[in-house]
């Protein structure tokens, strides 16, 4: 079976009616059989979401797939390190492939690996204080493997704690990458004073900091956030709190401080799913996470209240990239011999980077 890079999509599948689209993505599905596994994102659209396998978060995804081995193809609706994670997870004889390579992360393109080789020289020339690195899932392979060979290990939103409590407990810093919010809500509720935490911005000189900031600090966090959860503030909680009396207001961690302060409830995208299924009927829920997440959860739940914290909603632009043109056009290609956008660690980094997620399992 012939492999390509990269390729654009073809102009025939661009103004396919919806009903086609839908129709020859379930044949070419059913035609590939279990030789496929379609993993689909929480934040995706639904009109691809709803031809996934599975759905959720991007580690639990890899992991679902990696237990697949009678699927030879995993294509991976999200964006592109989380299928660089399918690829570390996954077997020999599996082929990952993401239906558009431009779909990737601003928060990882956020954290590129010179940086911070540049910010790990200039943290050890700092202080003789032991450093462990901690990186959160949504980052490059490159920047995982950086921390595997560093000591340290991987983090999802809903372990960062116990991660970061295990790094703490083997270093007297951690550096946290590439997600601030996160890595400050998550020392923050472990107890650590917002001034013992500071901010490494890796487009300035020594990370913006004086050699003071950095000997004091105990978590040394990378200047790096999430698009769509940095846009909710503390004005939206009060807003939708005046607008829906009552309304419980839930977070994800990759908000910013001062929301997941305000909020009644932080928690991962797992969690906040588990919530708004748990609670009883006539409940009222400010979701603050990406809005097709929040639209599904209120379609799968008619007798509760599911809004948006902000108004506007708040759009993943690059998860959005993958359509169900894409989809079609990726299922179609592997009918006809041809692996379209395969994503594909190199061995060294795929490696260094499993052994950053290994240690995290075991920490969790």
């Amino acid at each position: 079976m012939a492999t390509v890079a990269l390729n654009l999509l073809p102009e025939s599948y661009v103004e396919l009616p919806e009903r086609e689209l839908d129709e020859r993505i379930t044949r070419a599905k059913a035609e590939l059989g279990a030789r496929l596994v379609i993993l689909g994102h929480h934040y995706q659209r639904d009109e691809v979401v709803k031809f996934a396998d599975y759905r959720g978060d991007s580690l639990r995804l890899s992991q679902l797939a990696a237990s697949r081995p009678e699927a030879e193809f995993i294509v991976f609706c999200g964006v592109h390190f989380m299928a660089e994670s399918a690829d570390i997870l996954s077997a020999d004889h599996q082929t990952v492939i993401l239906p558009d390579m431009n779909a990737g992360c601003s928060m990882a393109d956020m954290a590129e690996l010179d940086q911070v080789e540049v910010c790990w020289e200039e943290l050890a020339s700092a202080s003789e204080a032991k450093v462990l690195p901690i990186t959160y899932i949504n980052s490059t392979a490159a920047i995982k493997a950086f921390v595997g060979r560093n000591g340290g290990a991987v983090c999802t939103s809903s372990n960062a704690r116990k991660v970061m409590e295990w790094a703490l407990s083997q270093a007297e810093k951690g550096l946290f990458i590439p997600d601030e919010h996160l890595g400050r809500n998550t020392g923050y509720r472990m107890g650590i004073p917002l001034d013992e935490m500071v901010v490494w911005d890796p487009g300035m000189e020594a990370g913006g900091l004086a050699a003071e900031e950095t000997r004091r600090a105990r978590i040394i966090l990378w200047k790096g956030h999430c698009s769509v959860h940095q846009r909710f503030l503390p004005e939206h909680v009060e807003c939708v709190r005046k607008k829906f009396p009552g309304i419980r207001v839930i977070a994800h961690p990759e908000c910013r401080w001062d929301v997941c302060e305000l909020a009644d409830e932080v928690g991962s995208t797992e969690l906040i799913v588990k919530r708004v299924a748990e609670s009883p009927a006539g409940s009222q829920w400010a979701v603050g996470t990406e809005i097709h997440l929040v639209n599904r959860l209120a379609k799968e739940h008619p007798d509760r209240l599911v809004v948006s914290l902000e108004d506007c909603g708040c759009l993943c632009s690059t998860m959005f990239r993958i359509s169900p043109q894409h989809l079609c056009w990726t299922l179609e290609s592997l009918l006809a011999g041809q692996v379209a956008n395969r994503v594909s660690v190199d061995p060294e980094t795929k490696c260094w980077a499993r052994l950053a997620l290994d240690r995290m399992l075991k920490i969790v």
